[in-house]
């Protein structure tokens, strides 16, 4: 049964802040081999959410697509921040997150008081105070608006990309069958993350796999070999 968001976690955050602003981000490309990290914010005025509004996950790509502008045009402020796969590479996921998280909530036409965050971690940090929710994309609507806008978007860069063999039109950078076939044969392109541990599996390849020093923190990166 899919689940239906509602705006009992918004709610709650502003009767502790009457007239407070609440986003709600999510965040798409985490597990990905190749393209960009992408978090969305998406602020709402409380009204009524589009039809069938849920968490990304649950909903056809058909479905996904025809909410998309549906979603845009009735959200109060939508904002989007990218971390490249250049910035993974050379900061680590954590700070990669973090920098696409504030462009995203920086890019809104409001300033939020609270952010609502899918998942258990929080990688906003200051200045925003942070709620974070667990299957918040099933819970809170504006994190439901969020993780659709932020997949549809990512999905749309992604099968732009003159990447032939790869399949990038269908699995976003994802290891699937197809693109693990397609980096064996022709090595990773122009787009991929060359610090992950899928170079190890690359015989052929690993030479141009990029090293993070373990002793480096985030932020920070030596790159050798």
């Amino acid at each position: 049964m899919r689940a239906v968001p509602s705006y009992a976690i918004e709610e709650l955050l502003i009767s502790s802040r009457p007239g407070a602003l609440v986003a709600g981000v999510d965040e798409v490309g985490r597990g990905a081999w190749a393209g960009p990290v992408l978090v969305c914010a998406v602020v709402t005025d409380l009204s009524e959410p589009p039809a069938g509004l849920t968490d990304s996950k649950q909903l056809s790509p058909g479905r996904r697509d025809a909410l998309f502008e549906t979603v845009t045009s009735w959200a109060a402020g939508v904002g989007y921040g990218e971390a490249s796969h250049e910035e993974i590479d050379t900061l680590g996921m954590t700070e990669a997150l973090r920098r696409a998280a504030h462009r995203a909530l920086r890019a809104l036409p409001v300033r939020p008081d609270f952010v609502i965050l899918d998942g258990a971690h929080d990688y906003i940090g200051s200045p925003w105070p942070v709620r974070l929710e667990v299957r918040g994309d099933s819970a809170s609507v504006s994190v439901a608006a969020a993780s659709v806008l932020a997949k549809v978007r990512r999905d749309t860069y992604m099968a732009s990309l003159d990447c032939p063999g790869f399949g990038f039109d269908e699995n976003a950078g994802y290891p699937s069958p197809v693109h693990q076939a397609a980096l064996a044969e022709s090595g990773p392109t122009a787009h991929h993350r060359l610090s992950w541990s899928y170079m190890d599996d690359l015989p052929q390849w690993k030479h141009l796999k990029k090293h993070r020093d373990p002793l480096v923190g985030e932020g920070q990166l030596s790159l050798f070999g």
